[in-house]
């Protein structure tokens, strides 16, 4: 086998550094229910623990949508994405919004950038919201949020985890009404565990030499750094934990996952 050079190395690096989605069924069945609100234009929130892959998996609805048309004044954007900072305002939310769509928060009032919002909302022709992360929004910033829905008949999804932002949305009863519907992303069972990881090795790490990651050897390691077997195992974690073993792998000259370097990884992650 002939000795991998430095520009294949570090081609496969620059690869492993990109986000790239797997057409998981957890991802479909997610897609169709964004596209389910999106035709009936109602809101709703998709819940689940930190890395069950809730915000990949909106990205690549995001990316399925297409991509924003910024031919004109006004560009068409009809799904868009905002991630809150701490503690969002509406202020600051409606800059956020605005900045996606390429405007300038306006001087003025609160009241002024909420036209201004609502006006570019509606000329874009937008259909779905993505807040993520929403819990990061003051009390008072979801009753501007829940304005955009009915005012717009925009679908708003919010999205985060069940812990932190079903406390927030339920603390008022009219936003909550309107964000009812919840869509959760689980965890991995271990029965799903190895068919995951063989995505993953072929779709994902896409190294030239097998690592044979669905071993039982190397699902060992994999499961101790992942989860467990009753709470379940994280997409998340498995994506981070085989992407920097191969990367580590990589840089010591192998064009597969080596197993020593593998169990060093999953020892950080435990």
């Amino acid at each position: 086998m002939a000795e991998p050079n430095n520009h294949d190395v570090q081609a496969h690096i620059e690869r492993l550094r990109k986000d790239k989605t797997v057409a998981l069924g957890q991802v479909t069945l997610l897609h169709q229910w964004l596209d389910r609100k999106r035709n009936s234009r109602q809101c709703g929130r998709i819940t689940g623990e930190s890395r069950t892959g809730k915000t990949k998996a909106c990205d690549s609805y995001l990316k399925r949508s297409g991509k924003p048309d910024f031919s004109g004044k006004i560009p068409i954007i009809p799904v868009s994405y905002i991630l809150p900072k701490q503690e969002c305002t509406s202020r600051e939310l409606f800059r956020q919004i605005l900045g996606y769509y390429n405007f300038d928060l306006p001087k003025g009032t609160v009241g002024d950038a909420r036209n201004l919002v609502f006006k570019v909302l509606r000329e874009s022709q937008t259909e779905v919201l993505l807040i993520d992360e929403a819990d990061r929004l003051k009390n008072k910033t979801f009753a501007d949020v829940r304005d955009i829905f009915d005012e717009l008949k925009i679908a708003v999804i919010l999205i985060g985890t069940k812990r932190r932002l079903d406390p927030a949305v339920q603390d008022d009863e009219q936003v909550y009404n309107r964000f009812r519907s919840n869509h959760r992303l689980g965890t991995l069972q271990g029965n799903q565990l190895k068919e995951i990881v063989g995505v993953w090795e072929r779709d994902i790490i896409a190294l030239p030499v097998p690592s044979n990651l669905t071993s039982e050897p190397m699902l060992k390691i994999i499961r101790r750094a992942t989860g467990a077997a009753q709470r379940g195992y994280y997409i998340g974690l498995i994506d981070m934990v085989l992407r920097e073993a191969a990367i580590r792998s990589l840089e010591k000259g192998l064009m597969y996952v080596d197993k020593d370097i593998l169990a060093g990884v999953a020892e950080e992650y435990s």
